[in-house]
């Protein structure tokens, strides 16, 4: 068998994927406008036969080659999928003119994928391949259909056959046309738009069938899944507030700080503070301790009975000097070491507007 001729052909058909888009036609459908339409074609083919193939037991009358023609009907099923049924006759030659070789015919039905909803297809499927005797064989093959508007199309396919019972191998190759029926009617478009808002409980933009998120803000953005579209931000806030030396009294000028903390709390209701109350150095190590604890315990105080947090939300914890922030002995080191601080963040999920 000349089993050279397969990547050949196979080329030729992967070339042309490169080469006929340059020609494509502008009205060129797209997949899903296919889906459920009937084409039926025409086609003429070319078939190298297995040259094991013979028509008596002379090794000398095997076949050669056949060339002819049929007919085909397919049914789009998917946007990437089709279904085809097609009938072929051929004449056949033999490798030696003293041996007269029979027509042949060829009945198949194949799949075709196409694996980006465009032009390039790939098949398989079965065939009853009727040469000398009826046997069956499968397919499989590659081909490449050029649109030339709407409803029609040239193609160009190579298979590879392979017949269980006796093992041969055959390779065809086939141009044709096929003819897409339906109504393309654009006036239809204005009732499937309107079925389509039906199917759109929430008016998203995302038919119920593909939206998992019932009842999304009309005013929110949205993925293709119907579902909000959110940006994170990570918001934070810090509390410091100083002390007069051996007082855990809150000065009056800290009650905007104070506020801002609570506002914060109120806004993340899940969110929890820890209030640390530090001292410094001067004075007894455990005095000093009860005293930043008592700080701590006056922003909590404040927070709870005038800002209504709850007090679960709330942790104060007294380190005395074991915290500093300023270690020199001088008065301005002594105030910075007396304070209380606070710091919490949130993860902030926030939905994009349209």
């Amino acid at each position: 068998m000349k089993k050279s001729l397969l990547p050949s052909l196979l080329a030729l058909t992967i070339s042309s994927t490169l080469v006929l888009p340059f020609y494509a036609a502008a009205d060129q459908p797209n997949a899903i406008d296919l889906v459920g339409k009937v084409y039926s074609g025409v086609h003429v083919m070319h078939i190298e036969t297995d040259h094991e193939r013979l028509m008596t037991a002379d090794p000398k009358s095997s076949l050669d080659y056949g060339n002819g023609a049929g007919l085909e009907v397919g049914y789009r099923w998917l946007p990437s999928t089709e279904f085809r049924f097609s009938y072929s006759q051929f004449n056949l030659e033999s490798r030696n003119s003293a041996y007269a070789a029979s027509d042949g015919s060829a009945a198949s039905v194949d799949m075709l994928y196409f694996p980006t909803e465009k032009n390039f297809y790939l098949l398989t499927g079965v065939n009853s391949l009727d040469i000398e005797q009826s046997q069956i064989s499968a397919n499989i093959g590659a081909g490449y259909r050029h649109y030339l508007n709407e409803r029609m199309a040239l193609y160009f396919e190579t298979k590879a056959h392979y017949q269980f019972s006796e093992h041969y191998d055959d390779l065809t190759a086939q141009l044709g046309f096929v003819y897409f029926f339906g109504d393309n009617d654009k006036s239809q478009a204005a009732p499937a738009a309107a079925t389509a808002a039906i199917l759109d409980a929430d008016n998203d933009g995302v038919e119920d069938s593909r939206d998992n998120c019932a009842n999304t803000p009309i005013i929110d953005k949205v993925d293709a899944k119907g579902c909000t579209v959110f940006i994170n931000d990570k918001l934070s806030i810090e509390l410091l507030v100083a002390f007069d030396n051996n007082q855990a009294i809150v000065k009056p000028e800290y009650h905007t700080e104070i506020q801002a903390m609570a506002d914060f709390l109120i806004a993340n209701p899940e969110t929890k503070i820890t209030i640390e109350g530090h001292a410094s150095t001067p004075g007894i190590d455990s005095y000093n301790k009860n005293l930043s604890q008592q700080r701590a315990d006056a922003i909590v105080k404040i927070l709870v009975n005038e800002y209504h947090i709850n007090e679960s939300r709330l942790t104060a914890i007294g380190y005395g000097e074991s915290r500093l922030i300023n270690t020199a002995n001088t008065e301005a080191a002594h105030a910075q070491n007396r304070r209380i601080m606070a710091t919490v963040s949130v993860n902030k999920r926030t939905a994009i507007k349209r």
